[in-house]
């Protein structure tokens, strides 16, 4: 099995807290994989070797500086009442609403969903920040946030 139904995900409060529920026809496309494709994701994707954000070799690209252009902030936006990802997010990642994207907590937790629930929740996939990297399809660009408020926008390999 490739995904989990989400009443097994282990954070499905993120997505049903009263505060900034999700509606029923967005949560059918937030889908967290199993275990053993999340890690096999993040094997190919992220890392070989280490298991979460905090414990990235030299040689993951994640570490490597010109893999990241710039950092902005995000924090001010996650708590204000403004819905819309950071205008910076926006300008740097021009993706249609359909493309697949991967939120990376750590090696055994990515979710799959599409590019314009992300946008639509972002706030939800938020309540972790311990370092999640967001990941297209296919796609270059890549999202690295981080507990501080700042998140790095960049290319991966």
């Amino acid at each position: 099995m490739s995904y989990l139904p989400l009443e097994q995900y282990q954070r499905k409060w993120i997505f049903t807290h009263q505060s900034m529920p999700v509606p029923a026809e967005d949560l059918e496309q937030i889908k967290p994989m199993s275990q053993m494709r999340a890690a096999q994701f993040w094997k190919e994707n992220l890392s070989a070797q280490s298991p979460d954000a905090e414990r990235f070799s030299s040689q993951d690209w994640p570490s490597k500086t010109n893999s990241w252009l710039h950092e902005v902030e995000w924090m001010s936006e996650w708590e204000s009442d403004d819905e819309a990802l950071p205008e910076a997010i926006l300008e740097h990642i021009d993706w249609q609403d359909d493309v697949t994207v991967y939120f990376c907590y750590e090696k055994y937790n990515v979710i799959e969903t599409k590019w314009s629930v992300f946008k639509r929740h972002w706030k939800n996939f938020l309540f972790y920040d311990d370092g999640p990297i967001l990941l297209g399809r296919r796609r270059q660009q890549a999202l690295w946030f981080n507990t501080n408020g700042t998140v790095k926008l960049g290319q991966h390999e």
